[in-house]
This record gives C-alpha cells, structure tokens and sequence, in this order.
C-alpha cells in the first residue's frame, strides 16, 4: 500500500536549515540535524534528516519498498537496518495520525 502524509498536519521546509544539513552531510555530522518542521494541533515537531527524508517520500506515490529504495541509494547503511528503520519510524508516525495508507 502506498504511504501518505494526513494532509491536516502543516509541514514546513526550513531552507537554511537544509541547506545547512547538507554541507553537513558532506562530513556526516548531520544525524540530528533536521530541516521538516510538522505543526500538529499548535505543537511543533522537527524531524531529523533521515524522518524528513522519509516524510517528503510519503506522497502517496511509494510504498515502504519504494521509499527503501530510493533511500538505500542515499545512504550507505546495510538495506535490511534500513528498513527496519523506516519501517519503525513509519509506524510512529502513523500512530500518531500524521501517515497514513492512501
């Protein structure tokens, strides 16, 4: 099933921030570093690069294999832990109401 964001929660790219991330991504000190701000009922939640990754991925045009691959082509991590991750970070989210199966 193909994964999509709830279009109720407001998102936000911060521009500098992810410019920002991505020179530091060049020296891989980037893991907390975020650029996806999510807005849910006035509270503000930032993503780190791997969730805002994953977050822009969830448009409803790809399913968790989908996502797995574009993202194994990103980074060089073993593809199992990879999908262990998304998937874990997918199902927070859809917990928490922000993802959904569309």
């Amino acid at each position: 099933m193909k994964i999509t964001r709830n279009e109720d929660i407001f998102f936000r790219k911060e521009a500098e921030t992810k410019k920002e991330v991505d020179e530091l991504l060049q020296d891989e000190e980037a893991d907390d570093k975020g650029y996806i701000t999510l807005i849910d009922s006035g509270t503000m939640h930032q993503l780190n690069y791997l969730g805002g990754r994953i977050w822009e991925l969830c448009d409803g045009s790809r399913n968790l294999f989908g996502i797995v691959d574009v993202l194994s082509g990103e980074f060089d991590v073993d593809e199992e832990d990879l999908k262990s991750d998304i998937e874990d970070f997918i199902e927070e989210l859809m917990q928490r109401g922000w993802l959904q199966y569309g």
